[in-house]
């Protein structure tokens, strides 16, 4: 990629997550504020139907419909099945309209900061990632690449060049002042590098990016017929990012009982207790810190 012709920011993948659904609203009434001289940068709200309820998705999450070959499929017509469909004929099948970067823009309720989530290890993105860490302390990166982009199911697989942005912590269905102006900036910071790539102005030095890389996810504790009976423990919860060693715990029973991480290493855990994971069996996402040199 020589040049990039347009940016695609996307919010309200998931209709509950309001700083992206109202960040693009807001870039929609004042394009002059995401247009560079080099690109168009376009708006896209991604689930209008499940924003306008307050609800995460109508039928289906938006943000796993996006299979190569699910959007193939014409029998796949859920609500959430067409509009991916409709997404990409936007985004990715008209040429003259191509985007050649999307950033999708996400919350959670989970203590993550701001994280750049990576889907493919694009040496473009990993730059991006690195430079936008090094200039914003708040910023971390977690890479959940997959083996190819037909194992991809996310906004992102939709093009080489992009990727997530997940803020938090905040409750679904709300805003909070700070955390949308900090995604504000962080998307500007975005534009501005991209910007300086097309004038050829971003040096090729290394650069060291610090990184988590996808291990696994853990589930609740649960009984034989699917029933939770355990939580996160007081001691980990909102440490996202911090070390879980050996024999530290990780769930507390509902008699009071602790669990313990027993795992053979340290790993970092991630999306700690986040709403919308109950539903997918997931209580956090283990990770492994990473350093390269880019």
């Amino acid at each position: 990629m020589n040049q990039i012709n347009r940016v695609a920011i996307v919010g309200g993948t998931h209709g509950n997550e309001f700083t992206g659904a109202y960040l693009t609203q807001k870039f929609a009434q004042f394009p002059d504020l995401i247009n560079r001289p080099s690109f168009k940068t376009v708006t896209l709200l991604a689930n209008p139907n499940a924003f306008a309820a307050g609800r995460r998705y109508v039928e289906k999450d938006l943000n796993r419909c996006f299979l190569k070959q699910d959007l193939q499929d014409p029998t796949l017509n859920s609500y959430e099945e067409l509009q991916a469909k409709s997404i990409q004929n936007t985004l990715v099948s008209n040429r003259d309209n191509q985007a050649d970067f999307i950033l999708d823009l996400h919350s959670t309720t989970a203590n993550m900061g701001l994280t750049i989530i990576l889907v493919n290890s694009h040496p473009l993105n990993l730059k991006l990632a690195a430079y936008l860490s090094q200039i914003n302390p708040l910023v971390r990166v977690y890479r959940c690449s997959f083996k190819s982009i037909e194992q991809n199911p996310f906004v992102n697989s939709l093009c080489e060049l992009g990727f997530a942005i997940e803020v938090g912590p905040i409750a679904q269905g709300l805003l909070k002042a700070t955390l949308f102006q900090q995604t504000e900036e962080l998307v500007y910071a975005i534009l501005d590098y991209l910007e300086q790539f097309n004038q050829g102005e971003i040096l090729s030095n290394n650069e060291t990016l610090i990184f988590y890389d996808h291990l696994l996810v853990v589930d609740y504790p649960k009984k034989p017929d699917g029933t939770i009976f355990g939580m996160i423990h007081p001691e980990l919860q909102d440490k996202d990012y911090q070390a879980l060693n050996p024999g530290d715990p990780i769930f507390i029973t509902f008699d009071n009982k602790t669990i313990i991480y027993e795992g053979a290493s340290t790993v970092w855990p991630i999306f700690i207790n986040e709403a919308a994971y109950y539903e997918k069996g997931i209580a956090m996402c283990l990770t492994q810190r990473q350093q390269i040199n880019i």
